[in-house]
């Protein structure tokens, strides 16, 4: 078990699935983890829905914002990054090119936050924690162990999130079957980035998309399919030994699944 208490600055903390039909969304994640859920009222925004695995955090979903709908903006996962102060890391990006698109704002007495995005067109939250650190179970089957960027400018993008947040760099070796760059926070493998695939569509910005870990790809996947989920990448082996599926849930939000070297 890998429970968890805090989160070292510059970590990926949270994530938060915003869907066109929370209800529907909550059922397929809840059948294909085994999450429970906490449900928190917000009045005419709906409803908050905690995952929770024995009885702590891992996750969170919610309805798309109308204001998103109307923007075109698809259902997706939202990837929190913990920072010490979050006034701080506005400025931080603000200064290394990025836009900043909301915040900072106090979330009660969770925690602060604000809505950033990378001078290559990902999106992001950062996170200073307050009575809320984040996911407390990272790293075991059912819960969040990887975040990964997709962007349109490999480049930019390392440039920016190194001086953002102090993270090192690995690139894979030349003779690798694609370029991957690997982020370690202290030392600490969690972050990766690839280069949008030319096949994509031009409309389709640079994303952050999370990695969830699981016992079994192979049941996994299928059950995911079997809830309405469509397989878009895999089952794929990656050097570690692991495997991992890209899948489409029933609401078009973008997450991987990953099972780790026996």
């Amino acid at each position: 078990m890998a429970d968890f208490t805090a989160h070292a600055p510059g970590t990926f903390s949270w994530v938060e699935l915003m869907t066109t039909d929370a209800k529907a969304g909550v059922a397929f994640y809840r059948n294909l983890f085994g999450w429970d859920v906490v449900e928190h009222d917000m009045g005419p925004d709906g409803v908050y829905t905690i995952f929770t695995m024995r009885g702590r955090d891992v996750a969170a979903g919610a309805s798309l914002p109308q204001d998103e709908r109307q923007m075109g903006i698809p259902s997706h996962w939202n990837l929190y990054v913990s920072v010490p102060n979050a006034d701080d890391a506005v400025k931080r990006a603000a200064s290394l090119g990025a836009t900043v698109l909301f915040g900072p704002f106090d979330v009660m007495t969770h925690g602060r936050m604000a809505v950033i995005q990378d001078p290559s067109g990902a999106v992001f939250h950062v996170w200073e924690p307050k009575a809320h650190i984040g996911v407390k179970v990272r790293n075991e089957p059912g819960a969040l162990c990887w975040a990964e960027l997709t962007t349109r400018d490999p480049k930019k993008a390392e440039t920016f999130y190194t001086q953002m947040f102090g993270w090192s760099a690995k690139h894979s070796a030349p003779a690798a079957v694609m370029d991957y760059t690997e982020f370690s926070v202290n030392g600490q493998p969690g972050v990766g980035m690839m280069a949008m695939p030319e096949s994509m569509p031009a409309q389709v910005p640079s994303y952050w998309m999370p990695y969830f870990q699981v016992a079994d790809l192979d049941a996994s996947a299928a059950q995911a399919k079997s809830l309405g989920a469509s397989v878009m990448v895999g089952p794929n082996a990656i050097p570690d030994g692991g495997r991992f599926v890209i899948l489409q849930d029933p609401q078009k939000a973008m997450f991987a699944v990953y099972q780790a070297a026996r």
